[in-house]
């Protein structure tokens, strides 16, 4: 099933969805880990020229008293005001909509965008809650147990790529 993903092409076929976007000065962040790499590939396509943000929504999770701490958080970063600002919002896989929930209040705890875009590299069935992507570059219809994972290559010098694969979980 993952074969058939061309990971490039869709990143350059959101690129032209989003370029019309860029006369309202959009602000890209990333959801930290896969959707920063899928928001770095795109801030670079679009020459975006203010940093990426990037956010870690560990602790703006609903079940974080069910998965306990996660020893992994990093720091979110905006880096600018988002005040009024046009944001595209951008994660690696929709799932339930719970990650993107938790994203779009720890987004609000810095500032009142003027909007928000959401932009997935893959967008599974399972959803549960009322959210849905504004650009999906696939979709996957998955058993329950079954589980979406990017992962990045090419870190040491050679040449990056970005690769999925699907999982069991608890088989």
């Amino acid at each position: 099933m993952t074969d058939e993903i061309d990971i490039p092409a869709i990143l350059q076929r959101t690129a032209e969805i989003l370029r019309p976007q860029l006369a309202r000065n959009p602000l890209m962040i990333g959801i930290h880990t896969g959707g920063t790499w899928i928001a770095g590939y795109l801030h670079q396509m679009l020459g975006l020229k203010e940093p990426l943000g990037t956010l870690d929504i560990s602790f703006y999770r609903d079940d974080f008293t069910r998965i306990g701490f996660n020893p992994q958080v990093r720091t979110s970063s905006l880096p600018v005001n988002i005040d009024d600002r046009h944001i595209i919002l951008v994660d690696d896989v929709l799932h339930t909509g719970r990650t993107i929930r938790a994203a779009m209040n720890e987004i609000f705890d810095f500032g009142r965008p003027a909007s928000i875009r959401l932009i997935v590299l893959i967008e599974r069935d399972g959803r549960e809650l009322p959210i849905q992507p504004d650009v999906a570059g696939a979709s996957m219809k998955l058993e329950r147990n079954q589980h979406v994972k990017l992962t990045r290559t090419g870190e040491d010098g050679g040449p990056e790529t970005l690769r999925l694969s699907i999982q069991e979980v608890g088989a």
